[in-house]
């Protein structure tokens, strides 16, 4: 097993209990790799908890309400990213700089009633489904999500060789797919359509039916599209998206 894939396996004792870190607008995905900016004191706390345990948080994404009334438990998406905290900086002020890789795919079976300042949830972890007979399948599809992925980058030579070294490793079709998901500025909702998906043949279906849908970014960072999204979002931001603000 490579270090890459220790530090995402979840501890051997978890039992399915996680902190929400529940953001607008934001989708975190399996190993991919998320810097967030905490300041607010009850996420501060939920960062002090996580420290002082296992290093885990769940990302979550705030559904909207058609009220628009600001509400004590916002609603949430179902399906979380638990990932685990691999750089800590506190810098000054006690604001924090945290460096998160997403770990696994989990589905909330209920949040639990706390005292604490941050909500709390039981989860079962929803691993990548890739049945053995499908295998032939899956490297088509493998090779298919690259080829696309290679129409609408940039084509200058950093971003090619990186693109090379992707196609050539022994990187799975589920993270190449969670990977590529994370990093283009995809519509919120077109992200947790991938997010939901534990089967990877079918997340990488997919995933090339968006990326044939996204216009070339070699053009530039205003080269952007809504997918399944309303309104202002991370596609307003440019490619690839800046440090993110919770």
């Amino acid at each position: 097993m490579s270090s890459f894939d220790e530090v995402t396996e979840l501890p051997d004792d978890f039992g399915g209990l996680v902190r929400l870190f529940p953001l607008p607008d934001l989708v975190v995905f399996p190993h991919a790799m998320q810097p967030l900016h905490i300041f607010e004191p009850r996420y501060c706390d939920m960062l002090a908890d996580s420290l002082a345990s296992d290093r885990l948080i769940a990302m979550a994404t705030l559904i909207e309400t058609a009220s628009g009334s600001p509400l004590a438990q916002p609603p949430i998406h179902p399906t979380v990213c638990v990932g685990r905290i691999v750089s800590h900086v506190e810098p000054e002020d006690g604001r924090h700089n945290i460096l998160l890789i997403g770990a696994k795919r989990a589905r909330i079976r209920r949040e639990l009633p706390t005292n604490r300042s941050f909500r709390l949830a039981d989860v079962e972890i929803a691993p990548d489904i890739q049945p053995p007979a499908q295998a032939a399948a899956v490297q088509g599809l493998k090779a298919a999500v690259l080829d696309a992925f290679a129409e609408i980058i940039p084509t200058s030579a950093t971003v090619q060789h990186n693109l090379h070294e992707l196609m050539s490793s022994q990187m799975s079709l589920g993270p190449i797919t969670d990977i590529i998901a994370f990093t283009l500025p995809l519509g919120t909702a077109a992200k947790l359509q991938l997010l939901d998906r534990d089967d990877v043949t079918e997340r990488a279906r997919l995933l090339i039916e968006l990326l044939k849908r996204f216009p070339n970014l070699s053009a530039g960072p205003a080269s952007t599209m809504q997918v399944g999204n309303s309104g202002p979002g991370p596609n307003d931001r440019p490619f690839p998206p800046p440090f993110s603000l919770n």
